[in-house]
C-alpha cells in the first residue's frame, strides 16, 4: 500500500519520521548490477535531499535494469515504510521485492526466494509516495535487501533516493560492551613498587 503526502513536509516536520538514515551502516551499503561501483551509497540521505538530483545516483547496466541493494543496519529496526525516488523517462523502478537478514542474496536468489513483501511501484519523481510495510514482518532487522527486477520501460533503471522510515533499537551492533570479571588475578597485570624499577613512569 502506497501513502500519499498530501501536505507539506516541511511544516508537518515528516523528516523526524525518516530517522533510519543515521543507523545505515552505510560503509557495508551494496549493490549488484550499478554501472558505477560504490554509487549506491550516494542514494542514502536525509530526506530533506530525496529531491537532489544534480549529484551522483544508483544506474543500473546498460539494457539491464535489474537491481538489487544490501542495506545493513548498526542496530536492529523496525521498518514502517519506504521510499524510492527514481529517475524520469521510463528508468524509475517499477517493482520492489524486500527481503530481511539475509546475506549474500544475489539475483539467483532472488529471483527464487520468497520476499517477505512486494509492491508495484509509480513513478515518484516528486518523492510524494510511502510504501507501507506488513510492519509486523519487519521486526528485529539487521539488513535488508530490496530487490528492482524491472522499470517503466528505460534502458537502464535509475534511484536517486531510498528512505526508510520506523525506529531502532538502543542495541548497537558495533559497540558491544564485554564486561570480564577476574577471578584469578594474574600477578604480571598487577605490578608492585618495587616491579616498576624500569624507569619507565605511569602515564598519568
Amino acid at each position: 500500500m502506497a501513502c500519499m503526502h498530501d501536505h507539506s513536509c516541511e511544516e508537518h516536520n515528516c523528516s523526524s519520521d525518516w530517522s533510519l538514515y543515521k543507523h545505515i551502516d552505510l560503509s557495508k551499503v551494496s549493490a549488484l548490477n550499478e554501472s558505477v561501483p560504490g554509487s549506491v551509497k550516494s542514494i542514502f540521505k536525509a530526506w530533506e535531499q530525496r529531491l537532489e538530483t544534480s549529484g551522483d545516483y544508483l544506474e543500473s547496466n546498460d539494457d539491464d535494469p535489474e537491481l538489487l541493494v544490501f542495506i545493513p543496519f548498526t542496530s536492529d529496526v523496525k521498518i514502517k515504510s519506504i521510499s524510492i525516488v527514481g529517475g524520469a523517462e521510463g528508468t524509475s523502478p517499477s517493482k520492489l521485492r524486500a527481503f530481511i537478514n539475509q546475506e549474500g542474496i544475489d539475483f539467483s536468489d532472488a529471483q527464487n526466494m520468497q520476499p517477505v513483501q512486494e509492491w508495484e511501484l509509480a513513478e515518484n519523481l516528486q518523492g510524494a509516495l510511502e510504501y507501507q510495510t506488513r510492519y509486523s514482518k519487519f521486526q528485529s532487522v539487521a539488513n535488508l535487501t530490496l530487490h528492482f527486477p524491472n522499470n517503466f520501460g528505460g534502458d537502464t533503471t535509475r534511484i536517486y533516493f531510498i528512505g526508510l522510515r520506523g525506529e531502532a533499537t538502543q542495541l548497537k551492533r558495533d559497540v558491544v560492551a564485554t564486561i570480564v570479571y577476574e577471578v584469578t588475578p594474574n600477578p604480571s597485570d598487577h605490578k608492585t613498587k618495587s616491579d616498576s624499577s624500569s624507569g619507565i613512569s605511569p602515564v598519568e
